[in-house]
Parts: structure tokens; C-alpha cells; sequence
């Protein structure tokens, strides 16, 4: 286990590879083990590129931590951190669903941190950015309504980082259930559709200000969560951005969602090292 000291917090992190820096963020609240982040990061590294694969605060081995405007942006400002202390920066900035929401968040708030972003499966639309706030803290804000911080760390959803990081525990008894609350419900406002956003936590005018390259994935038509039409808008916004079709079909996130809920497959990334050619082409050409 690796892990480095960042704005007062622990973070699970590796280094995978020599090259040219590059960090991979997943989406949910996966970790770093998350099947498919590594074998992407693997790929990556044989192209002869230096990869760091890291646990978001509230994931895998790092800390929980409930402060900040958004889940999102105090993400993103540890993940600035992280790059910093290991002396990766400028890096080329990549990840999917929500991974791509800190990836830009990061790049945007901390330009001198990035040499590139890189993002697939971008939430957006009223369906998914609703969907997705309730799925991050609905079951927490009613656990800790209902039952205070103890009925919190009996959720599932929490399973992974208490396992990884039991000290974990301790940090969410810790806290007040009605602050905790508060919290959850603000993080979850994030998400609400009703402003000049396309993706949560950036203004219009600010994504059309940030001038570094980028590398946006087309959405599939299928994908209610992650909207092809969320996916062109934000390749439109950024002023050097370049918007290609995935390596995969139509209904990729679709199947990958059936898979797990069958039983037959370990995960919803499973097939991002596909990607790796993709990225590491442009990343060639466009960040000379």
C-alpha cells in the first residue's frame, strides 16, 4: 500500500510506468482496484507513459471526507495535490463518468496541473444528473436520518473504504448526524440541472475558457445517464477539444450494467483499456 499525506488527508495511491504523466480516475464510488482501471493503466504504461491510478477521498484505502462546495471539487483539489507531492504535474487528466466529472473539475481549477484532460461517459441530462445525486448520498442521508452514523456505516455502499481503511470507522461516528446531513443534501444540490452547467460544478464560461486539449468520447444514444448530447455540448464548450466515437458500440454502458447485474462480469470498466490506443495517439500528437 502506497499512500501520501494531501491537505490534511491519507491517499491510496500507485504509480504504474515511465513517461509521460498521466493520472486515471473510475466513476462511482469505485477505488483504484476497480477491475479494468489498471489493465488501462497497464496499456497505457507500455505505450511509455507514467500512470498514477489513486482512491478518491470517500474510496478504497484513502480517507472519507465530507467538506467542500461539492464531493466533486474537493476531489478534484486532492487530486491537484496528489500531483503535486509526486511531481506529475502537468499531467494529461483522464477518467469516465464521474471520474470524468473530477478530471475536468481538476483541470479547470488547477490549470497548471494539467497538460491535457481526457473523458467518456460525462453524466448529464435531468434523468442522470438527478439519478446520480440521489445515488451518491440518498441512502446516507435516510441512514443518517433514521439511525444516526452507526445505520451510515452498516451501508453497503461504504463497505469497501471501512475494509480498506478501517480508521475510516472512527471518522464517520465522529461526525454529527444533522451536520453530516446537511453535508450530503448540499452535495447532492451539486447536481441539480437548473443552471449554467453542463457539467456539474462548472459554469458555461469557465469550460469555454479553459484553452488545453482535450479528448472527449462520444456517448452512446442508449445511455440515459451518460447523454450523447451531454457528451457534444462539452466537446463544443472546450475551445481545443476533440470529440471522437469510443472503441465500443452503442449500448456499451448498458450491457456493462446487465453484465453485473447478472453476475457475469466483475464491473462497469471492464473494457476501458480499449481505449488506451485512443488516448495515447492524441495524447502524441496534440501535447507536443
Amino acid at each position: 500500500m502506497t499512500r501520501a499525506s494531501v491537505h490534511g488527508l491519507t491517499v491510496g495511491y500507485e504509480v504504474i510506468g515511465e513517461g509521460r504523466p498521466w493520472v486515471l480516475t473510475p466513476g462511482g464510488r469505485d477505488g483504484r482496484r476497480t477491475p479494468g482501471l489498471r489493465d488501462l493503466a497497464n496499456a497505457l504504461a507500455e505505450r511509455g507513459n507514467r500512470v498514477l491510478i489513486w482512491d478518491r477521498p470517500n474510496t478504497g484505502e484513502s480517507d472519507v471526507c465530507f467538506a467542500g462546495a461539492s464531493e466533486s471539487a474537493m476531489q478534484a483539489d486532492v487530486l491537484a495535490g496528489l500531483l503535486a507531492h509526486l511531481g506529475m504535474a502537468p499531467a494529461v487528466i483522464a477518467g469516465g463518468s464521474g471520474g470524468s466529472r473530477v478530471s475536468l473539475l481538476t483541470a479547470a481549477r488547477h490549470r497548471e496541473i494539467a497538460a491535457g484532460v481526457a473523458m467518456w461517459w460525462i453524466s448529464g441530462g435531468v434523468f442522470g444528473l438527478m439519478s446520480i445525486g440521489n445515488h451518491y448520498f440518498g441512502a446516507s442521508v435516510r441512514a443518517a436520518w433514521e439511525g444516526g452514523m452507526e445505520a451510515v456505516v452498516a451501508l453497503p455502499e461504504w463497505a469497501e473504504t471501512l475494509e480498506r481503511n478501517p480508521a475510516n470507522r472512527r471518522r464517520f461516528l465522529d461526525l454529527d448526524a444533522a451536520d453530516f446531513i446537511a453535508t450530503c443534501e448540499r452535495w447532492m444540490a451539486a447536481y441539480c440541472p437548473c443552471g449554467d452547467e453542463l457539467v456539474p460544478g462548472l459554469p458555461n464560461a469557465q469550460a469555454r475558457a479553459l484553452d488545453l486539449p482535450a479528448l472527449v468520447f462520444r456517448s452512446g444514444a442508449s445511455d440515459i445517464h451518460h447523454r450523447r448530447e451531454t457528451s457534444e455540448q462539452v466537446a463544443k464548450a472546450l475551445p481545443n477539444a476533440r470529440l471522437v466515437d469510443p472503441p465500443w458500440g452503442d449500448t456499451e454502458w448498458r450491457e456493462r450494467q446487465a453484465a453485473r447485474t447478472a453476475g457475469d462480469a466483475p464491473g462497469l470498466f471492464v473494457r476501458w483499456p480499449m481505449l488506451a490506443p485512443a488516448l495515447d495517439a492524441w495524447a502524441t500528437t496534440a501535447l507536443r
